[in-house]
């Protein structure tokens, strides 16, 4: 995401490479620019116009004036106005209550009722809460099946009324469920348009002053750009919602919606869509994401993402089956499956810093290892954990039967060989020099801040 907007604004701040100390004329030259970049990615004038004027202020100020790297400080500067007008912290879900209700909001096809699933899991995941799904969408054809297909996804129940058109009386019913069987979630999924209208906004008002929930949360499409945020005035001076939740930012933005709408609502975007998979939920983190827009990758974000997946007691039986050469392809195979669960690979290579604008134009498809898992499994269990067996015949046996040819058989155990000496000789490495390299993958993000 971001590509375009990120190249245009790396180009602009060229402009200072080479230069002595930032002036009056090579900083205007290049403001000029970056206000033009962020207008074309959807960004309001006033709001471009505004970023460049403080922009230009700090610039110029004297500190940055006697600098000898004036286009290093002037990203600094721009990053860390786009963190500012992005909202500065994460802004975390209101999760008091008992139980929590968060209400969703927003137009027809912003992908609401996906989202209320992805939000689900995330909450039952990362919050260890108890989801329960109301749905409240009685208009739009199949709405409750689908979302009642999103809950059977996540395994998280969805209560409904069939046949019922009393959202106010299904959504209170349905917090009455949750209670009697104590569900501390709440989440209700309520109908969108295909406008703004007068009958939508009453029916929504109508909920929520019948639940009165802790988040009211508006759902919209970033893709839309300006009209993003132009619903979203019209929807919080109806509703006075609590947060924003923008979704499709992994497909063709131009960046405006993010960079813009809590300038323009204030109020902060809570969460981002960046998939289709019930996984691809993040929590909105301005400081990541200016850092991706700079295309500087987004390392915390990668680091949380790791975090995730990681099973501490795993790791350190994993660690010791390496430092005795014992690594098969039993855990080979399970490393396979601890990346897949961290999400797109293309998204997860782009938050390393340096290599998102590399692989832009590269594609990853999901099922990149699906070569690699049908060689494996047509092992047997020895064989996975006895590599060296593996000879000629077996080769053939074991191309045949995951229908590969016998160069990529050979390949893989080349591959798998070379990655278990880096892996043991990784194992080496004392706890300090560990730490040192993670701070200094830290510090390569540091620098923007």
């Amino acid at each position: 995401m971001f590509e375009n907007l990120s190249e245009r604004l790396e180009t602009a701040l060229k402009n200072l490479k080479g230069e002595g100390k930032i002036t009056e004329i090579n900083v205007a030259s290049t403001l000029k620019e970056v206000q033009r970049t962020l207008m074309s990615a959807d960004v309001s004038h006033s709001v471009a116009k505004s970023f460049v004027k403080t922009v230009k202020e700090k610039a110029l100020g004297q500190n940055v004036l006697n600098s000898v790297k004036p286009r290093e400080l002037m990203i600094k500067i721009v990053y860390d106005e786009l963190v500012t007008l992005m909202g500065g912290d994460k802004a975390p879900l209101n999760l008091s209550g008992n139980p929590t209700v968060i209400l969703m909001s927003g137009l027809q096809g912003s992908g609401k009722t996906t989202f209320s699933g992805k939000l689900a899991k995330y909450l039952a995941e990362h919050n260890k809460r108890r989801p329960l799904l109301v749905a409240c969408d009685v208009y739009r054809p199949a709405a409750i099946e689908q979302l009642k297909v999103v809950g059977s996804q996540i395994d998280v129940p969805v209560y409904s009324e069939d046949g019922s058109k009393d959202v106010v009386a299904i959504a209170k019913n349905g917090i009455a469920y949750a209670k009697a069987n104590h569900f501390d979630t709440v989440i209700i999924d309520t109908a969108g348009r295909l406008a703004v209208d007068e009958e939508m906004m009453a029916e929504i008002e109508n909920v929520k002053n019948a639940v009165n929930p802790q988040e009211t949360l508006f759902v919209v499409d970033s893709m839309t750009g300006q009209d993003a945020v132009n619903t979203a005035q019209a929807f919080n001076e109806r509703l006075d919602f609590d947060g924003v939740i923008l979704t499709k930012l992994d497909g063709d933005t131009r960046g405006g919606a993010a960079i813009t709408i809590k300038a323009v609502v204030h109020k902060p975007i809570k969460f981002v869509g960046v998939g289709e998979k019930m996984m691809d939920i993040q929590e909105f983190n301005p400081e990541g994401m200016a850092s991706r827009i700079l295309g500087q990758g987004d390392i915390n974000e990668l680091i949380t993402r790791v975090t995730n997946v990681y099973d501490e007691a795993e790791a350190k039986k994993l660690e010791e089956k390496i430092r005795r050469n014992k690594f098969d392809f039993d855990d080979f195979r399970n490393q396979i499956s601890q990346i897949k669960k961290m999400g797109n690979l293309k998204q997860i290579a782009s938050m390393i810093p340096g290599i998102g604008k590399a692989i832009k134009d590269i594609e990853i498809p999901d099922n990149a290892f699906k070569g690699i898992e049908a060689i494996i499994d047509s092992m047997t269990p020895y064989e996975r954990q006895h590599p060296e067996v593996i000879n000629v015949s077996r080769r053939q046996r074991i191309s045949k039967g995951s229908g590969t040819t016998i160069q990529e058989v050979n390949k893989l155990l080349k591959q798998f060989e070379d990655t278990r000496k880096m892996m043991r000789a990784a194992t080496g490495m004392n706890k300090a020099k560990m730490m040192a390299q993670m701070a200094q993958m830290k510090k390569m993000q540091g620098r923007m801040r």
